[in-house]
């Protein structure tokens, strides 16, 4: 089964109108993942994100951004880390991977074998080439 480790922006750009071929791109992604093709690993740190940008930048709701939030959480082919490998962390952040959010991804998908990260944040991209570190 094929390992993602998915970003913010991913999240956001599939609630939001925001991007039309990003939505595409994640909602395809979880169709493969509710058909249990693809894991889909999301870090809390993640799921914390999404609900401070849904929040205080796009101005929704917090009780739909907690359905929206906890219907993510309980799809089929989704697991929620809230473990992070510091010693991974800190040698990729800051001088390898400025945003520490990004850095969190990139060390949760080092260690997990076989994962590639979906993003979007072309600079991220960028850093995870520098690492060796697969792009979905």
């Amino acid at each position: 089964m094929q390992k993602v480790v998915i970003d913010t922006n991913c999240l956001i750009s599939y609630v939001t109108d925001r991007n039309l071929k990003q939505q595409e791109i994640v909602s395809s992604v979880l169709e493969q993942a509710a058909g249990l093709k693809i894991c889909i690993y999301c870090h809390f740190h993640v799921i914390s994100e999404f609900i401070f940008v849904l929040d205080s930048v796009y101005g929704i709701n917090p009780k739909d951004i907690r359905v929206m939030a906890q219907e993510f959480l309980s799809m089929p082919g989704v697991e929620l880390i809230s473990e992070v490998n510091t010693k991974t962390l800190f040698t990729f952040w800051p001088e390898r991977i400025r945003d520490y959010g990004d850095a969190i991804i990139a060390a949760t998908c080092r260690h997990i074998r076989g994962g590639a990260v979906l993003t979007f944040d072309s600079r991220f991209k960028a850093s995870l080439k520098g690492l060796r570190l697969k792009i979905y």
